[in-house]
């Protein structure tokens, strides 16, 4: 099909040289400055008044000036092409240093994990950078929505992801509250699970995460069932503690619940490990020095092992 285009193809080809022109009010000078022939300049102004039709120079063998045409062509060009190179301009430094808006994408419950423990030292290094987190829990398409980076747990990336490692690998376990078991009992095998009350989570769209344990040696999908769903882990783990029913959730967003006596793991030999946490962005994608500084200020707080307490490992 053939393409419709609203302006001109090569519309802007010849505007430098005309401005420059315009400006030093000679060709000889105009192709000193941008390092080009005095004729290959003539010929580029020339290209430049056949496309428009009209001519936008006086040419006389003693001096240079503009025509009736040239002059309002002058006026409107002039500041239009200072705004193109300010945009360029502005638009090259994201690529030469730490700056601009990053927006992240992650769980809700990672973003006191992960980012209240950094995200005050990363402001104070990079003053440039701007940083707007998303807490959702859906899966989302990262271009699509405008995010440069997620961060979700290794099984569900894409394969066309770049990811980068953020935590160790840990276990999702299935727990309850003491009153909650008391009341219910204590489920021995995967198959209990189906008398029980199972709060469920949609991780997006018509999907609901799958309960996945390790039966001998083999991971199987418990189809449970239970009368409320959400959409966080958050609110998973509010009904849990109040007792509504058991749930599946990542090991290091319940140990301070289970150390105080809140909730209990059950089937604990049946909980399945997951790869950790990772940050990831399209594959496809230049890594811009903002992106870079985040990813680069996150592994030096993870050597200094300043989220050891909050995802230890498995």
């Amino acid at each position: 099909m053939k393409n419709s285009y609203t302006i001109p193809r090569n519309l802007l080809d010849g505007l430098e040289a005309f401005l420059r022109v315009a400006e030093r009010k000679s060709f000889r000078a105009a192709a000193e400055d941008l390092g080009v022939s005095p004729s290959a300049i003539s010929q580029t102004v020339r290209q430049l008044e056949d496309r428009i039709g009209v001519p936008l120079f006086i040419r006389t063998t003693r001096s240079v000036g503009l025509t009736e045409a040239g002059t309002l062509f002058h006026a409107q060009a002039a500041p239009a092409f200072a705004s193109l190179v300010s945009a360029w301009e502005g638009a090259r430094t994201y690529g030469e240093r730490p700056a601009g808006l990053l927006r992240i994408n992650m769980p809700r419950a990672v973003v006191p994990i992960l980012i209240e423990p950094i995200i005050a030292d990363f402001c104070d290094t990079y003053p440039d950078v701007d940083v707007e987190v998303i807490g959702e829990d859906a899966i989302v398409d990262l271009a699509a929505s405008g995010h440069d980076a997620g961060i979700r747990v290794g099984e569900l990336l894409e394969a066309d992801m770049i990811s980068v490692r953020l935590s160790p690998a840990f276990r999702f376990v299935v727990v309850g509250s003491p009153d909650y078991l008391a009341a219910h009992g204590r489920p021995q095998t995967a198959a209990d699970l189906k008398a029980h009350n199972c709060i469920r989570q949609r991780i997006g769209g018509n999907s609901i995460f799958p309960w996945r344990l390790i039966e001998g040696n083999r991971s199987v999908d418990v189809a449970v069932k239970g009368r409320v769903i959400v959409s966080d882990n958050q609110a998973m783990l509010a009904l849990a503690l109040r007792g509504l029913g058991l749930a599946q959730i990542s090991e290091p967003l319940v140990l301070d619940h289970v150390a105080r006596g809140e909730l209990e793991i059950v089937l604990d030999s049946h909980s399945p490990s997951s790869p950790g946490l990772f940050l990831h962005y399209p594959g496809h994608a230049k890594v811009l020095p903002k992106l870079r500084a985040f990813i680069d200020h996150v592994r030096a707080a993870l050597a200094r092992g300043m989220l050891d307490r909050l995802i230890p490992p498995v």
